[in-house]
């Protein structure tokens, strides 16, 4: 191998277009722009959306709706979850350390979904109507 032979893969370079350069191009004349009108023109385009002065459709449909931004860091855990954790007490840290909040959660919530057998004391944590009834019910408390 030498210097002076190397060569990029095949297929790795390709000529750059060159418009407006006769017929023999084959992008002679109008360059592949079509025959007038404002997107043939030099300068000639508009904004994304833009309908030619009609109301564009993301104003003409209404407003709808509204996302949180503290969502993300919320959290819920299920009463199944915390008994086969089988910790006696249990906070945000010792969730995120069993992986079942992320990392980025502060506010967390026990839901009622599956049974509770364990006394469980939770702190920092809070839980639905009832979720706190079946953890109390089991033994444990709500703080």
């Amino acid at each position: 191998m030498e210097l002076n032979s190397i060569k990029p893969a095949a297929g790795a370079k390709h000529a750059k277009r060159r418009v407006g350069r006769g017929i023999g191009s084959g992008l002679g004349k109008t360059a592949g722009r079509g025959h007038k009108g404002q997107k043939s023109r030099s300068g000639g385009f508009h904004k994304v959306g833009f309908e030619g002065g009609q109301m564009p459709l993301q104003r003409r449909l209404p407003k709808r709706g509204f996302k949180s931004m503290s969502l993300k860091y919320n959290a819920e855990v299920t009463l199944q979850a915390l008994d086969r954790l089988g910790l006696p007490e249990v906070d945000v840290a010792a969730l995120k350390q069993a992986n079942l909040v992320p990392a980025s959660a502060q506010v967390v919530k026990v839901i009622l979904r599956g049974a509770i057998t364990k006394a469980v004391k939770l702190s920092g944590i809070g839980a639905t109507a009832g979720a706190k009834a079946a953890i109390e019910a089991a033994g444990g408390s709500v703080a």
